[in-house]
């Protein structure tokens, strides 16, 4: 079938900055300073807020899994699900009503507590942190309907910001076919207003099909990576740089790509740009061995410096085949805590035991010498100490996410199959291994389904989104 990229995106990944630099001086480079953790309570503890948006039939409205962090990791006891039809949340819960297909999380007011926002089913919605967690009530409704809502700090005031591709339509779109995106300015009110909007152009006929976020140049604002195509066609990519003024109106133009993190892996201050990189025809991703690119980043932008891994490279497990789609998500986070960003890459079609798609996940180490091989692990439902059993179609791997859970330095793996069967066809499940200091541990794994926190397991496909 044939889609456009933002149709393709929605079930693509991407995932929020790690390790940002700030600005530094002509001696020294830039330090990243520590990146915001999903905090919705603020205990200190890294949160999970896990989509459970449905499939596209219309058989069930939407939610979002709220599972708080703890010295133990996700603490499912105490997990809460929020949906169209929890009690101060704007709009009504609708069969396919896709309520959280994307969300996007930051601390939008300034009050410490990280916040939610929440697509699908109308204009996005901002559920606010608070000491008790997120709830529904008090809920605020956005202007907009928050295509591909993506977090930052876009000018460096550190209020945190977000951006979309919503785009205002032209009076006579004879005259006029500019795309672009919107940048909301934090902090916003109570009642869903940022302080400032901003709109830039980021190309003719095909807008942004997606946003990562992240300090590439090393001077304390965050810049944005955007995607762009249609149908069959990728066009370049585009790096949009953050200041003190706001978003530049001119970018720096880069090779196709979806998704991704701005990560510094190489430890010099700038952050790196790690992608998927698509080719030159999108509709060919789901068919393909898949290639995570790395551009590093300096004080100008993205330098001309580049890696590419497969799962061809040295070091890394497994092999590349057609329709493994290797970066498919990827996420970044310091998982052994030795001071460099590694990379969690998602690989959903990757057979195991000729098993076809039932998916796989790889961590890429970061080092000084940048991203590589070497060291690499993988960890699939076949893994030993990895509970369930490697199924087809599971997709083990759609989603993965790098963040410090249980508080002791270093990021943990949360990882999604959300075609895994549990009472019910793609009711979807999550797994969750521990960062140490030799990598990912099987050691204290978690792995849990909608129905195991009490929300609906009906074909919910539980984990087919992670907040950012």
């Amino acid at each position: 079938m044939r889609r456009s990229l933002i149709a393709a995106v929605a079930v693509a990944s991407l995932a929020a900055p790690i390790a940002l630099a700030t600005a530094g001086t002509a001696a020294a480079a830039p330090v990243p300073p520590k990146a915001p953790v999903t905090d919705f309570n603020r205990d200190g503890y890294a949160d999970l807020a896990i989509s459970a948006p449905g499939g596209y039939d219309d058989a069930t409205p939407g939610s979002v899994s709220i599972v708080y962090g703890s010295a133990a990791g996700p603490d499912t006891a105490h997990a809460k699900t929020i949906s169209r039809a929890t009690p101060g949340v704007p709009g009504n819960a609708v069969n396919g009503d896709r309520f959280g297909n994307r969300t996007a999380a930051a601390d939008l007011d300034g009050d410490g507590h990280t916040d939610l926002v929440v697509n699908g089913g109308g204009k996005s919605v901002v559920l606010w942190g608070s000491a008790q967690g997120l709830t529904g009530e008090g809920s605020a409704e956005l202007a907009w309907n928050g295509a591909q809502v993506t977090a930052g700090d876009f000018n460096g005031d550190g209020k945190r910001d977000l951006v979309t591709a919503e785009y205002p339509e032209p009076e006579d779109p004879m005259d006029n076919d500019d795309q672009g995106m919107t940048v909301a300015y934090g902090p916003f009110t109570r009642d869903g207003k940022a302080a400032s909007t901003q709109q830039v152009v980021t190309s003719q006929t095909f807008g942004p099909g997606d946003f990562v976020t992240g300090d590439v140049t090393g001077d304390g604002a965050d810049d944005i990576v955007t995607s762009h195509g249609f149908e069959e066609m990728a066009h370049k990519s585009q790096l949009w740089k953050g200041g003190k003024d706001g978003v530049a109106t001119t970018s720096q133009k880069l090779a196709p790509s979806l998704g991704g993190a701005v990560a510094d892996v190489d430890g010099d201050g700038y952050g790196d740009f790690v992608t998927r990189d698509i080719g030159d025809n999108f509709e060919d991703m789901p068919y393909q061995k898949g290639t995570v690119l790395v551009r590093y980043g300096s004080a100008s932008g993205l330098s001309d410096r580049s890696a590419k891994i497969t799962q061809d490279t040295a070091g890394v497990p497994g092999a590349g085949e057609d329709g493994d789609e290797f970066g498919s998500s990827i996420s970044a986070g310091d998982v052994n805590g030795d001071g460099f960003a590694d990379v969690a890459v998602g690989i959903p079609g990757e057979d195991i035991d000729a098993i076809a798609d039932s998916g796989s996940s790889v961590l890429l180490k970061g080092s000084r010498s940048g991203l590589t091989g070497t060291g690499s692990q993988a960890f699939q439902q076949s893994t030993e100490g990895v509970p369930g059993a490697a199924e087809k179609g599971d997709k083990f791997g759609s989603q993965v996410l790098l963040s410090d859970t249980n508080k002791d330095g270093k990021a943990d793996l949360t990882v999604s199959a959300p075609l895994e069967d549990g009472a019910y066809a793609d009711a979807g499940a999550v797994w969750h291994l521990r960062g140490a200091a030799g990598g990912l541990t099987v050691t204290g794994i978690k792995s849990f389904g909608p129905a195991a926190i009490g929300a609906n397991d009906k074909g919910v496909r539980f984990g087919d989104f992670l907040a950012r």
